[in-house]
């Protein structure tokens, strides 16, 4: 704890006894929302581990197909048939502010190129084997679970920068703000009280010297 260089006067007192007060909302404001943080922080950890296991046993599985399809189709024909798409995919990004955290919100935006029907195989299904029909319709399912691992992913990177930051803020009150101006109350107090005793002492001296007089 450290005393406050000031002045003590009553005025100071009262002004200190007004940041002390402050101090103390902010600091169960600042821990409510540190609690907060890190339950939403620890639901999407758990939520993060269960998708990434989920993606990567789909990915496996679309691997697998790939595998299946170039034993049966020469690696010419294979880049061939899939070097021309019919989609363009692109990501549409938001923002949503969840306790002051600027959380992505991200979403697949599909382009046909004005053809509706427009399919995710980007060749005719009678020249390409079907394990590479299965391999692409696997890939553009995991599709969605990529996108809102990476989501998450980014969300509990921010969520601990901002949990940190949190945290510096409500130790400095905790142990610094809130004590030194504690200390300092105290302390402004005890003055007060001592200057107040060494005036009544003052004044009953003199009324005793106007009583002898």
């Amino acid at each position: 704890m450290t005393r406050l260089n000031v002045t003590p006067t009553r005025m100071n007192l009262n002004t200190l006894k007004k940041r002390l007060a402050t101090s103390k909302r902010g600091y169960k404001l600042l821990k409510d929302k540190q609690d907060e943080l890190m339950r939403q922080f620890l639901e999407k950890i758990r939520e993060n581990k269960r998708l990434r296991e989920e993606v990567e046993a789909d990915l496996k599985e679309s691997s697998k197909g790939f595998l299946m399809a170039s034993s049966f189709m020469s690696p010419e024909f294979l880049e061939e048939a899939v070097s021309f798409p019919t989609q363009k995919i692109g990501v549409d990004i938001k923002v949503k502010n969840v306790m002051s955290v600027r959380i992505p919100q991200m979403e697949f935006k599909i382009d046909k190129g004005g053809n509706e029907n427009a399919s995710m195989y980007p060749y005719g299904l009678a020249q390409t084997s079907a394990d590479l029909d299965l391999a692409i319709k696997g890939l553009n399912k995991v599709m969605d679970k990529l996108l809102t691992l990476a989501e998450l992913e980014k969300s509990t990177q921010l969520m601990a920068d901002e949990i940190e930051g949190t945290r510096r803020r409500v130790n400095a009150l905790e142990y610094r703000t809130i004590p030194d101006l504690e200390e300092t109350i105290k302390y402004i107090r005890a003055k007060l009280e001592e200057n107040e005793r060494a005036t009544i002492s003052r004044l009953m001296k003199v009324k005793d010297i106007i009583s002898e007089a």
